[in-house]
């Protein structure tokens, strides 16, 4: 489609290089305007009205930019934006101006050729689809509405967020969804890792609205999406609240995955959970390493993971129980020397990467799990010598502390190592004795046994490893400062003055 263009630069060699370029090209053109500054922008836009505009970025003041956002809205050309400066600014400048290409000087003749010729196929068809943004849906609306609360903003809407699974395809269900054939849309804005679409408050069968656009990416695009709908239950809220509810709701894929469509009215609530593994639960996972007992290993993780059930726990806490569990396979590999090699090493941060950046909960289990496997195939690869003797000899110790006649002499036969020998190794490596090493992991159950249980000092003494409940005591205030009972009363009275301040 033919069409007038006006082209503002403030550089004489630009202007007429992207006219060269714009007139040598195939593009049908009924005119080419130049402008070498805003204010003769503004006196050729506002005389010819032209369908395209493309124009440097960095002529615009902030003084000016109003006005010109104003008029771009009012008159709707296809937009194109340079700027000398690549900064997330600019990009957000561009993105909010709904412009179709922003192109970072110095500018290559195959980018503006390309993008020449995605403007003139955009003009052809501008406008055509029913239900396509017009211009004036823009005129009260923009990316500043839902970072900041504006009470001014009367009309309610709907919003709806849309993800994608794969990574940098944002750009793409941007440009899908405004050409989508949506209904009752009033804004369509692009983020760093969502698409929101804001829609008018009208039954315009919204839901079945995103899941046919839901097919339709796919078809297209084979990346799976994930779309949150926030209907809003309160003329109250603002724009600004839906959307950042909007953006928590969008959170609930970690647990459900991606191709559905999920429906909110209110901000979803995240229960508390405790994400550091307990004593007990790290004794577990010592054994299951141990042992290479993957299938228990796996039964372990499908309970405690893949069997959740709303209200969910927040998301961030359970990658934090992820990581801790990552901290014992970590043990299990240093003992086993697994962490000197190269590509174990490449795959355990893999799958540290995982657990803090994968979408979907369920993955990061199964890759946990593949990793662990691999580890033991290459555990039972490695010989016995080259297993780090210190590290096995304080996980045997941490399994079996609660054994009140465990000796230094035990811990040396389960490493093969004389005692004396041994001995001397773990005063170097860890810097105490073992003796030191040994009490340290008592007092720490103690803590938590007096922290989490009723349990009598007598009892806890014996769980501790310890027969004698006075010499337990003993130990107890000489190491921690204070009597086994005091520590216990202090915690209590401490937990008590948190919950009345809060």
């Amino acid at each position: 489609m033919e069409g007038k263009w006006l082209i503002a630069d403030r550089d004489l060699n630009e202007r007429e290089g992207l006219k060269w370029l714009l007139k040598t090209s195939s593009i049908p053109v009924t005119n080419i305007l130049l402008a070498s500054n805003y204010q003769e922008f503004v006196v050729r836009f506002e005389q010819e009205r032209p369908d395209v505009v493309l124009i440097e970025l960095d002529m615009i003041s902030k003084e000016d930019w109003t006005t010109f956002r104003d008029l771009m809205q009012i008159y709707d050309p296809v937009l194109l934006l340079t700027s000398a400066e690549g900064t997330f600014e600019k990009a957000r400048l561009a993105i909010d101006m709904q412009a179709l290409d922003l192109m970072i000087k110095p500018l290559s003749a195959t980018k503006v050729t390309s993008s020449f010729h995605k403007s003139s196929r955009k003009l052809g068809t501008k406008n055509q689809a029913d239900g396509i943004l017009s211009p004036k849906t823009y005129m009260e609306i923009s990316y500043e509405a839902l970072f900041i609360s504006q009470p001014s903003l009367s009309e309610n809407f709907h919003l709806a967020a849309f993800q994608t699974e794969g990574i940098g395809k944002i750009g793409s269900l941007h440009s899908f969804l405004r050409e989508f054939p949506f209904k009752g849309v009033q804004g369509i804005f692009a983020m760093d890792d969502m698409v929101v679409i804001l829609f008018k408050e009208t039954g315009h069968q919204l839901t079945e609205q995103c899941q046919k656009a839901m097919r339709k990416w796919e078809e297209e695009f084979s990346d799976p999406l994930a779309i949150v709908v926030h209907k809003r239950n309160s003329s109250a809220m603002s724009l600004n609240q839906q959307y950042f509810q909007t953006r928590k709701m969008l959170e609930f894929t970690y647990y459900k995955g991606y191709r559905q469509v999920a429906e909110f009215e209110s901000s979803p609530e995240w229960v508390h959970i405790d994400p550091f593994l307990a004593p007990p639960e790290q004794r577990a996972w010592v054994d299951m390493l141990t042992n290479t007992d993957l299938e228990k290993i796996k039964k372990w993780l499908y309970e405690e993971f893949l069997q959740l059930q709303e209200p969910f726990p927040d998301p961030g806490l359970v990658r934090i129980q992820l990581t801790s569990i990552l901290a014992q396979v970590r043990r299990f590999m240093k003992t086993n020397s697994l962490d000197e090699n190269q590509s174990y090493e490449l795959e355990y941060r893999y799958i540290f990467n995982s657990i803090l950046y994968d979408k979907v909960l369920y993955r990061t289990v199964q890759n946990l799990i593949l990793f662990i496997q691999k580890l033991f195939i290459g555990a039972e690869n490695s010989t016995r010598n080259n297993q780090d003797p210190i590290e096995r000899g304080i996980s045997f110790m941490e399994t079996h502390f609660s054994n009140s006649s465990l000796r230094l002499e035990d811990v040396a036969l389960y490493v093969d190592r004389n005692p004396s020998y041994f001995s001397h190794m773990m005063n170097t490596k860890t810097g105490s004795s073992f003796t030191d090493v040994l009490t340290a992991i008592r007092m720490k159950e103690a803590k938590r046994l007096l922290i989490e249980t009723n349990k009598s000092i007598k009892e806890i003494s014996n769980l501790a490893g310890y027969q004698n409940s006075n010499y337990f005591s003993r130990m107890f205030k000489e190491l921690v400062g204070t009597s086994p009972r005091e520590f216990r009363m202090n915690k209590v009275n401490m937990f008590k003055s948190e919950r009345e301040t809060d």
